[in-house]
């Protein structure tokens, strides 16, 4: 904005005065050689107040246009806020589940206009093959950095050679992957899932008895997924450490309620006698409660089989709230902030740690507070 205070503006207006010779420098040499001696004296002066404001007003204009460049120069080229903007191409499994929709809102918020980026979100829908295909889309719109949660582990290197041999620094979130070359990505973002698994074996064999006979009920995640890996490994583990535990039925029910309802209501027509529900999820939990409810079984505190829960939603934790749920482990979506942060190292030439844990914790039903559920923020 133009200011009286701009001695250097008004100097450099006055410099361009000179350099484009003023109608007022005009005026006053032909009047000193009698140019205007044909005019009575009060034409002579309105000519001379005229050609006056009109100085004045092209000083005015010199000197907006003055500081208006000195603006820009400032800011460093920068033509528009949008022209700046970091694009993140980010690949999604899907929206499966309250945690996945949660996850994909952290990333949202984190990479916003108004936090200087441009993000391109794809929904794989649980398929692979549409995942490769939005790392190649990535590579083809020249994107700054590539985000991909991958549907599993197995089969990237291909694809990911395509993004390194492009320049573009990728970082995997929630799930790992295994390739042959751990230099084809910059670093992994997540959970530990195996930890989660033997932080809710743990609880079993402290509450639930490892002398004691258990049948157990194992709905999986998503085959080949890092979360179901881990957190099948854990209670395997826990099995092979309890003679007396044995699990009676074991099925994938791909995270989502839909399909736990459906893999419940078979398990349940199958088995009299269940003592322990070990769902990888909170929403196949919901799902089989439904088939649970539905044939007349009791669950949670006070029922006859006990549910062990992973992610610890807030749906999760009103669920353990309310006894429904007997344990609850916790699996953090938040990570669009430490993806950002992660962003903004690379941006510096910095080198990020290779392997971030996220911070978790588990809830039990006989512990849970209101607190916890109100500070749940997804």
């Amino acid at each position: 904005m133009f200011s009286w205070a701009s001695p250097g503006c008004i100097l450099q207006t006055w410099i361009r005065a000179f350099k484009l010779k003023l109608p007022l420098l005009s005026l006053k040499m032909a009047s000193r050689e009698g140019a205007f001696t044909d005019f009575p004296e009060g034409v002579l002066m309105k000519k001379m107040v005229v050609v006056a404001v009109s100085v004045l007003a092209f000083t005015f204009g010199l000197c907006a246009a003055q500081e208006a460049y000195c603006a820009d120069a400032s800011k460093g080229g920068r033509q528009t806020d949008k022209d700046a903007l970091t694009v993140v191409g980010f690949s999604q499994v899907g929206s499966e589940s309250d945690w996945r929709m949660a996850n994909t809102q952290s990333m949202r918020k984190a990479f916003s206009e108004k936090n200087g980026y441009k993000l391109i979100i794809k929904d794989a829908q649980q398929r692979q093959s549409r995942q490769i295909a939005a790392i190649r889309d990535f590579v083809a719109q020249k994107v700054d950095y590539i985000v991909v949660a991958p549907v599993t582990e197995e089969d990237w290197d291909g694809v990911l050679k395509e993004a390194k041999n492009a320049g573009i620094p990728l970082i995997i979130v929630d799930r790992m992957i295994k390739t042959s070359d751990n230099g084809l990505y910059v670093c992994w973002i997540g959970s530990d899932f195996r930890k989660e698994g033997d932080t809710a074996v743990d609880w079993m064999e402290k509450n639930l008895g490892s002398d004691k006979e258990l049948l157990i009920a194992h709905l999986q995640g998503s085959m080949g997924s890092s979360a179901q890996i881990g957190r099948t490994e854990g209670l395997l583990a826990g099995v092979d450490r309890n003679p007396g535990w044995k699990v009676v039925e074991r099925v994938s029910g791909d995270f989502t309620q839909a399909r736990g309802k459906e893999v419940m209501e078979r398990i349940l027509k199958q088995h009299a006698r269940i003592d322990v529900l070990y769902c990888e999820n909170d929403n196949m939990a919901f799902g089989a409660m439904e088939a649970m409810n539905e044939a007349g079984r009791t669950y949670g505190v006070n029922g006859e089989i006990k549910i062990i829960s992973f992610d610890a939603t807030r749906a999760g934790l009103a669920a353990t709230l309310q006894g429904k749920i007997n344990y609850n482990v916790e699996c953090n979506p938040l990570h669009g902030p430490r993806v950002e942060e992660i962003i903004r190292l690379l941006k510096d030439g910095k080198v990020p740690e290779k392997l971030s844990y996220v911070s978790e914790r588990a809830f039990d039903a006989r512990r849970i507070t209101r607190a916890d559920l109100d500070a749940r923020e997804y």
